[in-house]
């Protein structure tokens, strides 16, 4: 399922079936507090690029509420694309001129040129792999065959600007074809292709539109797969619950595939596709959110295969795979922290057997068949933890790792055979080769970086969060940092749809390391490191815990003197750009600045734009009267206040996101532009990119570097010129 980060008009509208109208406010209308005011007035003290304002005022269950820069809304207006395009122009005139973004460009492209390989995949005497070869702008899709790699998908070549991406690929069992995604300007909007691999050659009659989501299935013979569909025709808001399962036999008209499932016509929903390696059972997935799933089985082999049930209307998340004739399903039902249960096709799963129980000292985050054993996957304060088992969940062992870090799996069913890639703080990126049968690892490839991840040290530490609940914080430094309280420091966060932050190895931070900067990661309620329960406290009328876990790490790290609120910045993207921009209107005091991407801002009326009805179940809806009144409660562009001292803002968006509507960053951009009495705001727009970012590595080093330089100059700015060490200068990076 796609979430904001991953895989989120005008003047005058109705919101139907909200009992909302949109009025022209008279003077004196009472606004209550927390509400934008309809009068805008332009910062004098910054050459903002002008937006004016206008009064519009929704009154929604009986409340006010302002929106005084809707018209930037609509971004196929002439008028804000020109805006749009002043404030871009005038942001990356001010980033490229920042005194240590040369520096900090020039360390990134040290380490980001570098080769770099992705976990593979075995099918049939060939392996398949994505890899970066150093120096190169892409990854490109690798067969090996033997001991000779051979480059079989190159998008490299696919447009000379570099904005056609590749997406997924899906290999069949026998690895004679594989079916892949083409993504325009990186954007989640997708076309499936089909590359036969022993020539190469690329079917020019097996093409298929509306793959934004798609889900891919292939048959036993590799003759044809299954794949959701998504219609191109429905509102963009409304298109997933459009969604339906179809068939394609390869060389056939894709127009004439037929429906295997059809639409739920939920656009809360997503619809997803697997099936058996045996090619005997379909499973037909519905998500409605990220806590609850249906889950539906077809015989393909009986006379006359139909859909049956295994699992609907529970309040629960079910996945199952089939290995012989016996189903494993992973589920938190009745258990937060994941359990694992086996049974027969055709019984009820209340009289099946839970081979693996739950743990209550870590969260069971996968299960699956690897090799004939039980592959089990569990975070334990956030770290992973990797088991062997067999089928009845007994003879478990535990496969050995570097250290404390972030591993996940590849195998098939059958196969003695797979990989395992892990990856820490301070460890790169290393593949391993594991037997079932002997459960030894042997290393298969590891990425060399040029830095040296003996000089720094992890410290984990906990903060009190409003009340009282304990909120894990990772924090990586230089050896021997002093803790007096004047490293600048970036405090990364996420909170939301089950998504897991983990102790990874990311090359980009250490140029703000070899700085002598911070960097900290906090592990909030909403995500899915502590199991259901932890998600369900952070989503709905509780996301108000997700900012305040946040904004107790902060502190934390202000109380253990790493840092002070001069020296702070704070970073997220998508539902992290959301915490960001709710962190800096709660407490502005706390942050020099804050990094924001590709944010949901506007919390009223993100589920009318892009991907927002899809998250409906996570957020709610302001369509209804108590959902409403969570979201305006902490709704960032509804928190902006005149002449209160912001944190600087960099604000970051794509042309091309599809997910999160760059309404967001254009109308939160606008307002603090007219309103802070703090420090400035510029918004910064992504070419042919989509929500997660260009795949260039040149577009990510000039993002990286502009975030950098920018939160450097933030912090300078608050300590009055200094935020480096020694004689008071700002170090720079050698």
């Amino acid at each position: 399922m796609v979430s904001p980060m991953r895989i989120l008009p005008g003047v005058c509208l109705v919101l139907v079936g909200c009992g909302a109208a949109v009025v022209k406010p008279k003077p004196t209308v009472s606004e209550p507090e927390a509400v934008v005011h309809a009068s805008v007035v332009k910062n004098a003290r910054f050459d903002y690029p002008e937006a004016r304002s206008e009064p519009t005022v929704d009154t929604l269950f009986g409340v006010h509420v302002a929106d005084p820069y809707r018209w930037l809304e609509d971004g196929k207006s002439p008028e804000v694309k020109e805006w749009t395009a002043r404030q871009d122009k005038r942001t990356r005139a001010k980033l490229e001129t920042m005194p240590e973004r040369d520096a900090f460009s020039k360390r990134l492209t040290e380490l980001f040129y570098v080769e770099s390989m992705g976990l593979p995949t075995r099918r049939g005497k060939r392996l398949f792999f994505s890899r970066r070869d150093a120096g190169k702008e892409k990854a490109i899709f690798y067969v090996r065959e033997g001991d000779k790699d051979r480059a079989l998908l190159d998008p490299t070549q696919w447009a000379k600007d570099g904005s056609i991406s590749l997406g997924a690929a899906y290999v069949s069992n026998d690895g004679s074809k594989v079916a892949y995604k083409v993504r325009p300007n990186n954007s989640d909007e997708a076309i499936v292709r089909v590359v036969d691999v022993a020539t190469g050659e690329i079917s020019e009659r097996d093409i298929i539109e509306g793959a934004k989501y798609a889900g891919l299935a292939w048959t036993a013979k590799g003759d044809g797969f299954y794949y959701v569909f998504l219609p191109m025709g429905p509102p963009v808001a409304e298109r997933p619950g459009f969604a339906e399962l179809r068939f394609h036999k390869l060389g056939d008209d894709p127009k004439n595939d037929r429906v295997v499932r059809e639409k739920t016509g939920d656009p809360k929903t997503f619809l997803n596709v697997s099936a058996s390696h045996d090619g005997r059972w379909l499973f037909v997935v519905i998500e409605h959110g990220w806590s609850r799933t249906d889950l539906h089985y077809m015989d393909l082999r009986a006379k006359a295969p139909k859909w049956q049930t295994l699992v609907e209307g529970r309040d629960a998340r079910f996945e199952v795979s089939a290995y012989k004739d016996t189903f494993f399903m992973w589920t938190d039902d009745g258990a937060s922290n994941g359990k694992v249960l086996a049974g027969k096709p055709g019984t009820k799963i209340d009289t099946w057997k839970a081979v693996v129980a739950e743990r209550r000292d870590a969260t069971l985050r996968d299960a699956s068949v690897v090799g004939g054993k039980l592959a089990l996957t569990y975070l334990k304060d956030a770290a992973t933890v990797l088991e062997q088992a067999d089928l009845g969940g007994k003879n478990v062992k535990q496969v050995a790792l570097p250290t404390i870090g972030l591993a996940s799996w590849a195998g098939k069913e059958d196969d003695d055979i797979s990989y395992i890639s892990f990856a820490s703080f301070t460890h790169p990126t290393e593949i391993f080769e594991l037997s079932a049968r002997s459960a030894a690892t042997t290393s298969f490839y590891r990425t060399k970086i040029p830095v040296s991840p003996g000089d720094f040290e992890v410290e984990q530490t906990f903060a009190k969060s409003k009340d009282g609940t304990k909120v894990p914080l990772f924090v990586v430094h230089k050896k021997g940092l002093p803790k007096d309280g004047r490293a600048p420091t970036i405090l990364y966060g996420y909170g939301g749809f089950q998504v897991a932050q983990t102790p990874t190895f990311m090359s980009s931070i250490f140029p703000w390391l070899e700085r002598g900067g911070v960097y900290a990661l906090a592990i909030l309620r909403g995500g899915g490191e502590y199991g259901e329960a932890w998600h369900r406290d952070g989503m709905l009328h509780k996301k108000q815990n997700v900012f305040d876990d946040f904004i107790a790490a902060a502190e934390r790290l202000v109380a253990e003197k790493y840092t002070s609120p001069n020296a702070l910045v704070v970073r997220g993207g998508s539902n992290g750009g959301l915490l960001v921009g709710a962190a800096v209107t709660q407490r502005p005091d706390l942050f020099a600045a804050g990094l924001c991407g590709v944010p949901l801002l506007d919390m009223v009326r993100y589920h009318q734009f892009g991907s927002g009805r899809t998250w409906i179940e996570e957020y709610g809806s302001s369509e209804k009267a108590d959902d409403f009144a969570a979201l305006l409660a902490y709704s960032p562009y509804h928190h902006v206040t005149d002449k209160v001292a912001y944190p600087s803002m960099l604000i970051l968006s794509a042309d091309s996101d599809d997910r999160v509507d760059p309404m967001h960053a254009r109308k939160f951009t606008a307002l603090l532009q007219a309103r802070s009495a703090g420090g400035e705001v510029l918004l910064r727009i992504e070419r042919n990119s989509g929500h997660g970012g260009a795949d260039m590595v040149k577009a990510n080093v000039a993002k990286l570097a502009d975030e950098y330089a920018f939160a450097v100059r933030a912090t300078q700015a608050r300590e009055g010129g200094s935020s480096g060490r020694g004689d008071g200068r700002a170090d720079h990076v050698d």
